[in-house]
């Protein structure tokens, strides 16, 4: 952990010991009474937590709260739902890399069974989150949606974002190759791992989605994804 994260609920409240983050503050850190660590409020400030006492059970810590954390950036993802070890791929990785929004699809040639995960019925999800913040340093994360239909998505999407969809097919050019405006909001459609059916692909066309690829090698999802936005934060002046 570069950092550890509380809920606003939990810094009034002693850490309890089997916690992982205070296996962390004792076990990893090594820190004694007194001592401090970094932290931060999930979506909130970033400042130093210190570690007042420890008994056999429990940590009682204290915070003082002193800066801002950066804020994400203005990259929203729209992902044909992956199976979920892939998911949990993604969710760490691209919060990791500071996105704003993730979308996961339930896409024609994606495997629906895949939404009854249990990274998907538990909070496992957001456990992923918020190991993608703390690697990030980062105290904010992204929102999370699920949709049922492509078609579901193309209808929340918002008015003032350019659209790129990643497709092997039939995209005309390279990423590389594609003009954003910057700092301008950026909405990126990924497929599953077997990619946009036909109708699909004609459903983002229709919904003003401009289409790229990533070159000739077929990468895999999460490849695919930190990829992608690693060019499109470099595109915007992001990096």
């Amino acid at each position: 952990m570069n950092i550890i994260l509380f809920e606003n609920t939990e810094v009034e409240h002693p850490l309890a010991r089997a916690d992982a983050r205070a296996r962390h503050v004792i076990e990893v850190l090594r820190l004694k009474e007194g001592d401090t660590f970094d932290a931060g409020l999930i979506d909130g400030p970033l400042g130093k937590g210190t570690l007042i006492s420890e008994d056999d059970a429990f940590l009682s810590l204290s915070f003082e709260w002193t800066k801002p954390s950066p804020p994400l950036y203005p990259i929203h993802l729209l992902i044909g739902l992956p199976r979920p070890q892939t998911s949990r791929d993604i969710l760490r990785d691209l919060t990791t890399l500071g996105v704003a929004a993730i979308d996961f699809v339930r896409s024609e040639k994606g495997e629906s069974s895949y939404a009854d995960s249990v990274l998907w019925k538990s909070d496992e999800w957001r456990k992923c989150v918020i190991n993608g913040a703390t690697q990030a340093f980062s105290t904010y994360l992204p929102k999370i949606t699920h949709r049922k239909s492509l078609a579901e998505a193309l209808a929340n999407l918002t008015a003032n974002t350019t659209k790129v969809a990643l497709d092997n097919y039939e995209a005309p050019g390279s990423l590389t190759e594609f003009y954003l405006p910057p700092l301008q909001p950026v909405t990126v459609a990924i497929g599953s791992e077997r990619g946009w059916s036909a109708s699909e692909r004609s459903a983002l066309r229709a919904a003003a989605f401009d289409f790229a690829h990533l070159g000739t090698r077929v990468l895999r999802t999460e490849t695919a994804c930190v990829a992608a936005v690693t060019l499109v934060r470099s595109k915007l002046g992001l990096l």
